[in-house]
């Protein structure tokens, strides 16, 4: 399949807010179906994580936070999970080659979820920051909403580039109690994405962000596909970081849902 069979949402305007401000924001755009499997499987997925944590008797497992938030790997307990019928679906497929080019590569997956009325905050950081190096081209972050966001339920804040003062990988400090990383400690508040569940944020991995606590009863649930357009390795080029999936491959769509 080529480029002209497979339409996308990204306008002329949507990149050129991505290359300056390094994100931009597509509302209501995924299917009834998507969103159900995917609100489905993050359920499942919640309550695999809880059960290993009462088994090792803790509250917390590396960012995770019990009844608080929690970072879950989808594909990481299910390799032929529901959810790569989105990860690599059409709209993603257009979305992924309009902004990342003819080589587009999966990354990482995982669902973000920040409980009712505990949901923890997360410091400013580039996801970037979370590979550790600066030897990779910026990658692709689709921040999915699962539910309405807003301010008052934890959504994410965008710092442009030109606010941030670089659109360049920046070293993070590491706070071991929490397991975050921080790479930006000026003034400034950000942009608050307030989108419906199906939206989709599209942001650069050296694009700071931040997100506030949910002080909702309801959960706040965000599933994240992140893609590349290479295959991105630790900093010595020994093995691989995460994923390297081939989705596109020389302007061919080569993986479907």
């Amino acid at each position: 399949m080529v480029l002209s069979a497979t339409p996308t949402l990204v306008s002329e305007e949507h990149l050129a807010a991505y290359e300056r401000d390094g994100f931009f924001l597509l509302e209501n755009v995924l299917s009834s179906d998507d969103l159900n499997i995917l609100r489905s499987e993050v359920a499942l997925n919640i309550a695999a994580i809880d059960a290993e944590m009462d088994a090792k008797g803790v509250e917390r497992l590396g960012i995770n936070s019990k009844n608080s938030r929690y970072f879950v790997n989808a594909l990481k307990t299910n390799p032929e999970s529901p959810v790569t019928r989105f990860i690599f679906g059409d709209l993603m497929a257009g979305i992924t080659r309009a902004i990342l080019g003819e080589n587009v590569y999966l990354f990482y997956e995982q669902y973000v979820v920040k409980a009712a009325e505990r949901g923890e905050s997360f410091s400013w950081h580039q996801d970037s920051g979370y590979v550790g190096h600066a030897n990779h081209k910026p990658y692709l972050t689709c921040w999915v909403t699962l539910d309405d966001v807003n301010e008052q339920n934890g959504t994410v804040y965008m710092l442009p580039y030109e606010k941030a003062g670089t659109k360049n990988y920046v070293a993070h400090d590491y706070n071991a109690q929490n397991g975050d990383k921080t790479g930006y400690h000026g003034d400034e508040i950000g942009v608050p994405i307030i989108a419906p569940a199906g939206s989709i944020a599209c942001f650069s991995s050296t694009c700071f962000h931040r997100s506030g606590a949910n002080q909702t009863d309801k959960m706040r649930r965000i599933y994240l596909p992140q893609y590349s357009s290479e295959p991105i390795l630790v900093e010595d080029g020994s093995r691989l970081f995460n994923l390297a999936t081939p989705f596109w491959e020389n302007g061919t769509r080569v993986r479907f849902e």
